[in-house]
């Protein structure tokens, strides 16, 4: 990281209006208002149907039985059975249509925040660790399941269970009815104060689980195990990611256990009332109350006890809701990520580029309060023309390079291709025209022909052959047991620097970009290894306007032009023979790489 780049992104801390936010989560299900409304009526119609049952049974008790009525008991009887099967039937229908809706939202979610990442700036990436955007997509995101896939129709369901049997204990006896609610108020502020505290508590299990995800992120893969282990510190890291596991063991712990008791409490209470129904029945009986017939009574409690499961449903549900808004928050912190490159409301499309690429006057920090990177850079580069970058490590060349394709804006002054500047441009014109080979070459875990075809998807064999012979790779890659069928393995460490170098140019070939990119592409190669990438390179630069980054100036001598780079300032310009005349800085650093050269070997 630049001594001047930020430090690494951390979350705003203001947190949106809840009702806001519940707004904002509700928008996530208007595409799919039509099957929201057919799973409504599927609700209702199950809610009403299972409150009939209880009114079956007192015309049993009350009525059938005693008058003998074998007819009536039959019908009331089937209609009991047939109410059952009912509601089983809209039950499974609602799952069914709720499940789906709730996965395609939980899809739209993980969709938009990787639309969204793929879309902000490499700076955002370079202050991010890897860990943390996983642990965001998987991990926050699949902690709402339960609640996108079945918590919005348990609430409607259970609301509607308990309208519906408030009315119908209502109907039966309102004085019972009045008993069995009044501990009701408290049992909603019992349960929204757990619905905070586990809220919080949420909040921080993620933020421990995003650790963790970074840690074996970073130490899992086959670099972090190298590194490790040729460090010793394999001990080391495994006791570090004991100590965060321990530590997310008490936030589950907590999290799990948060109002665990006063739920329990309510519980009871709840499962103690039909006791608490016969005893005020019994009591109003013996003071010269009203008599309740015993099929009212039975209806009653069987009305009250199915009051139990939905009322204690729709509390937890409530408790549920407060605990995933904490994940919700966390996927729109993301999602309202300011994004810092985009397109014009009318960008320019070129079908065909030339490739003459020009920084004028070109300035670029990353942020207002950090010291310019880059300074008055003013450089032409003509299309088909070569411009090799030096200088000291810090320098701004990298940088520099980054400017062209966009992953950075500048600051001021402007970057042009074919006179057009780049932030006019349309993505697909800078992704045609720009290719870009680095350092650090990435490969992902799948064949040869796949990490190849990433370039262009649609290529023939016959096109992978040619690409791969250009960047004289195909013999190796035809060598090899499953030849374009072999997979290269994580970060292509199946093969060398230098051969995976190659398959980068050769990707880079396929593409077939105007302008090219070498951003220190033979670096860390050895002498004899960085010839034959050397040798690749070159098929890949003919007839194309180049520009490269390097560090070893062997490698730019054939340069048309030469500009060296300190701190972010051109500080010389020429072609290797002027520049050497001059015996200023590259001619310096001509004389530090030629002492270097044999160590190199």
């Amino acid at each position: 990281m630049h001594p001047d780049e930020p430090a690494p992104w951390t979350p705003p801390r203001t947190e949106p209006g809840q009702p806001r936010q519940v707004r904002r989560i509700l928008k996530l299900f208007r595409p799919y208002r039509g099957r929201l409304a057919v799973v409504g009526l599927l609700v209702g119609a199950a809610s009403l149907v299972s409150v009939a049952t209880p009114f079956l049974l007192k015309e049993i008790l009350d009525t059938a039985i005693p008058e003998g009525r074998t007819g009536l008991l039959s019908l009331l009887a089937l209609g009991m059975i047939l109410s059952a099967v009912l509601t089983s039937v809209f039950g499974v229908l609602q799952t069914l249509i709720s499940t789906t809706v709730g996965q395609r939202v939980m899809h739209d979610l993980r969709t938009a925040v990787y639309g969204r990442l793929q879309r902000m700036s490499l700076a955002f990436f370079t202050r991010t660790r890897t860990g943390e955007v996983q642990s965001r997509i998987a991990n926050d995101i699949g902690g709402m399941q339960a609640t996108v896939t079945s918590t919005a129709t348990s609430l409607v369901s259970n609301l509607t269970s308990v309208v519906a049997t408030i009315v119908a204990m209502v109907a039966l006896d309102w004085r019972l009815t009045a008993v069995s609610l009044l501990l009701l108020p408290l049992f909603v502020w019992i349960s929204r104060r757990v619905g905070r505290e586990r809220k919080k508590i949420t909040t921080q299990r993620q933020k421990q689980m995003a650790v963790m995800a970074a840690t074996v992120t970073e130490s899992l893969s086959v670099s972090g195990i190298v590194l490790g282990r040729t460090m010793g510190r394999s001990d080391s890291l495994t006791k570090s990611f004991a100590e965060e596991s321990e530590g997310l063991v008490e936030l589950e712990v907590r999290s799990n256990m948060a109002g665990r008791w006063r739920m329990a409490v309510i519980s009871i209470v709840m499962a103690a009332m039909p006791a608490v129904i016969y005893w005020t029945a019994g009591l109003a009986l013996q003071f010269g109350g009203p008599a309740v017939s015993i099929g009212t009574l039975v209806a009653f409690v069987s009305l009250q006890q199915g009051l139990f499961r939905p009322t204690v449903s729709l509390l937890s549900t409530g408790v549920q809701i407060q605990t995933s808004l904490a994940l919700f928050q966390r996927i729109f912190e993301y999602l309202d990520l300011p994004i810092d490159i985009t397109e014009p409301e009318d960008p320019i499309h070129l079908d065909q580029v030339k490739g003459e690429v020009r920084f004028e006057n070109v300035e670029f920090h990353y942020d207002g309060k950090s010291g310019p990177i880059l300074d008055g850079i003013d450089i032409t580069v003509p299309s088909g023309g070569s411009l090799a970058v030096v200088g000291p490590t810090g320098a701004g060349k990298s940088t520099l390079s980054h400017l062209v394709p966009r992953l950075y804006d500048v600051s001021g002054g402007r970057v042009t291709l074919d006179g057009v500047d780049v932030r006019d441009l349309d993505f697909d014109t800078l992704a045609r025209a720009i290719g870009v080979v680095s350092q650090e070459t990435y490969l992902f875990h799948a064949s040869v022909a796949d990490n190849l075809r990433f370039a262009k998807p649609d290529a023939t064999d016959e096109e992978l052959y040619a690409a791969a012979k250009a960047a004289q790779i195909h013999d190796h890659i035809s060598s090899l047991p499953d030849g374009y069928d072999t997979v290269v393995g994580e970060r292509g460490h199946r093969f060398s620097g230098g051969e995976k170098q190659r398959l980068a140019i050769a990707r880079t070939i396929l593409r077939d970009p105007p302008v090219l990119i070498l951003d220190e592409a033979t670096s860390a190669l050895d002498t004899r290894t960085e010839h034959a990438v050397q040798e690749a390179i070159d098929a890949l630069s003919a007839n194309r306007t180049t520009l490269t980054i390097a560090h070893r100036l062997s490698t730019v001598r054939g340069a048309d032009q030469i500009v060296v780079l300190d701190s972010g300032r051109v500080v010389e310009r020429g072609t290797h023979e002027e520049l050497l005349e001059q015996g200023g800085r590259y001619a310096a650093l001509v004389r530090r790489d030629a002492q270097l050269e044999p160590t190199r070997s």
